[in-house]
Protein backbone atom coordinates (compact mmCIF):
# COMPACT_ATOMS: atom_id res chain seq x y z
CA UNK A 1 0.00 0.00 0.00
CA UNK A 2 3.04 2.63 0.48
CA UNK A 3 4.25 2.60 -2.78
CA UNK A 4 0.88 3.05 -4.46
CA UNK A 5 -0.07 6.17 -1.50
CA UNK A 6 3.69 7.33 -2.66
CA UNK A 7 2.52 6.96 -6.30
CA UNK A 8 -0.55 9.01 -5.66
CA UNK A 9 1.14 11.48 -3.92
CA UNK A 10 4.19 12.46 -6.83
CA UNK A 11 1.34 12.49 -8.93
CA UNK A 12 -1.22 15.00 -7.09
CA UNK A 13 1.94 17.46 -6.85
CA UNK A 14 2.91 17.00 -10.07
CA UNK A 15 -0.26 17.40 -11.87
CA UNK A 16 -0.68 20.25 -9.92
CA UNK A 17 2.44 21.85 -10.22
CA UNK A 18 2.34 21.20 -14.24
CA UNK A 19 -1.19 22.69 -14.10
CA UNK A 20 -0.48 25.69 -12.11
CA UNK A 21 2.67 26.76 -14.48
CA UNK A 22 0.74 26.51 -17.62
CA UNK A 23 -2.04 28.85 -15.98
CA UNK A 24 0.54 30.95 -14.56
CA UNK A 25 2.48 31.39 -18.05
CA UNK A 26 -0.89 32.05 -20.27
CA UNK A 27 -2.35 34.79 -17.43
CA UNK A 28 1.10 37.04 -17.64
CA UNK A 29 1.03 36.28 -21.47
CA UNK A 30 -1.83 37.67 -21.83
CA UNK A 31 -1.73 40.81 -19.55
CA UNK A 32 1.67 41.53 -21.26
CA UNK A 33 -0.44 41.79 -24.42
CA UNK A 34 -2.86 43.80 -22.59
CA UNK A 35 -0.49 46.38 -21.41
CA UNK A 36 1.14 46.25 -24.76
CA UNK A 37 -2.28 47.16 -26.33
CA UNK A 38 -3.50 49.63 -23.79
CA UNK A 39 -0.66 50.96 -21.40
CA UNK A 40 -2.70 53.01 -19.68
CA UNK A 41 -4.83 50.20 -18.18
CA UNK A 42 -1.62 48.55 -16.64
CA UNK A 43 -2.60 48.59 -13.28
CA UNK A 44 -6.33 47.35 -13.35
CA UNK A 45 -4.60 44.66 -15.52
CA UNK A 46 -1.77 43.97 -13.15
CA UNK A 47 -4.20 43.64 -10.08
CA UNK A 48 -6.08 41.32 -11.97
CA UNK A 49 -3.14 39.22 -12.89
CA UNK A 50 -2.22 38.99 -9.34
CA UNK A 51 -5.56 37.68 -8.40
CA UNK A 52 -5.69 35.08 -11.07
CA UNK A 53 -2.50 34.11 -10.53
CA UNK A 54 -3.43 33.51 -6.43
CA UNK A 55 -6.44 31.99 -7.53
CA UNK A 56 -3.68 29.58 -9.99
CA UNK A 57 -1.30 28.94 -7.10
CA UNK A 58 -4.11 27.30 -4.89
CA UNK A 59 -4.58 24.10 -7.12
CA UNK A 60 -0.58 23.13 -6.13
CA UNK A 61 -1.28 23.78 -2.50
CA UNK A 62 -3.84 21.50 -2.55
CA UNK A 63 -2.07 19.04 -4.17
CA UNK A 64 0.27 19.24 -1.89
CA UNK A 65 -2.36 18.99 0.96
CA UNK A 66 -3.79 15.75 -0.91
CA UNK A 67 -0.25 13.97 -1.13
CA UNK A 68 0.05 14.42 2.48
CA UNK A 69 -2.90 12.94 3.27
CA UNK A 70 -2.37 10.21 1.05
CA UNK A 71 1.15 9.47 2.29
CA UNK A 72 -0.21 9.61 5.86
CA UNK A 73 -3.03 7.09 5.03
CA UNK A 74 -0.86 4.44 3.90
Amino acid sequence: MGVWAFLAAAIAVGLGALGAGIGNGLIVSKTVEGIARQPEAKSTLQTTMFIGVGLVEALPIIGVVLAFLFYAAA
